[in-house]
């Protein structure tokens, strides 16, 4: 576990590698597409928290975690696919994870919006 004493850093690169582990039982069990997809968006998320911290700008910080949001998003849905099919690994404690990603994500874009003024 690496710490870098960025808390969205941190539980994203942890969270990745949770995803990593899962994907790699999904694939022991023969669910391959869904092992794949899941890989893709759920370390995704990270690396995106991780370009956004190099942003060229304000706008570019906020743009890159929007994306990270999105895969949050996207991985939510495979976790939930996994959760309510037959044959599938727990996804309860990946889902909960997931969701204090989301909600750090999402007020760091909150926080980090820039104002206009008149």
């Amino acid at each position: 576990m690496i710490k870098t004493g960025n808390e969205i850093v941190d539980v994203s690169f942890d969270f990745a590698l949770a995803i990593i582990e899962f994907s790699e039982k999904l694939d022991d069990n023969k669910k391959y597409v869904i092992s794949r997809q899941i890989l893709k968006s759920g370390t995704s998320i990270g690396a995106n928290i991780r370009e956004a911290q190099n942003a060229e700008s304000k706008l570019d910080f906020i743009h890159k975690l929007k994306i990270s949001a999105k895969e949050a998003d996207e991985t939510e849905y495979w976790l939930l696919l996994c959760q309510h099919s037959k044959n599938y690994p727990e996804t309860l404690e990946l889902q909960n994870k997931l969701l204090s990603i989301k909600k750090l994500l999402s007020k760091i874009i909150s926080s980090s919006k820039i104002t206009k003024t008149n």
